[in-house]
């Protein structure tokens, strides 16, 4: 990993076998149910949509959690490391930090960091993309779900 470099071209997460594999045979799965509706409409094809819609509600669902329960670990995360780097002024505005904002600002450096919620708090920096893109020396998050 050591000569992998991320960076906000390259940041986002693909799961292969989730996104490339499990998604589009739920997807064909569902099509496939539907198709099947269509052609001999009876109580066992409609369930068999139901139960195809189900299985790929669970999957995004599964997806979704996964996901939030990341985020609320970075928002810990990125709390406990601010409270160490900003300045006494700065201290009692963590906590208005949106978790957004927040999962934005993991990939920058300590040094950048004072700057960059200073720019977040007075309203120059509002989206995650804005966050990220003004991220000078990006600090790599390898293990995401």
């Amino acid at each position: 990993m050591a000569d992998r470099v991320q960076n906000y071209k390259n940041h986002t997460r693909l799961l292969p076998a989730f996104h490339f594999f499990v998604l589009p045979v739920l997807l064909v799965n569902l099509a496939n149910a539907a198709r099947h509706l269509w052609m001999m409409p009876t109580r066992s094809t409609a369930f068999a949509l139901v139960v195809a819609a189900a299985l790929l509600m669970l999957a995004l669902l599964a997806r979704v959690q996964a996901v939030t329960v990341q985020d609320r670990v970075i928002r810990l995360e990125m709390r406990l490391r601010l409270r160490g780097l900003l300045p006494p002024d700065l201290q009692p505005k963590i906590n208005e930090l949106s978790p957004r904002q927040l999962v934005a600002l993991r990939f920058a450096s300590d040094a950048e960091m004072t700057d960059l919620v200073r720019d977040v708090m007075d309203g120059k920096l509002t989206t995650q993309k804005e966050i990220k893109l003004r991220v000078k020396n990006w600090q790599a998050d390898w293990l995401r779900a």
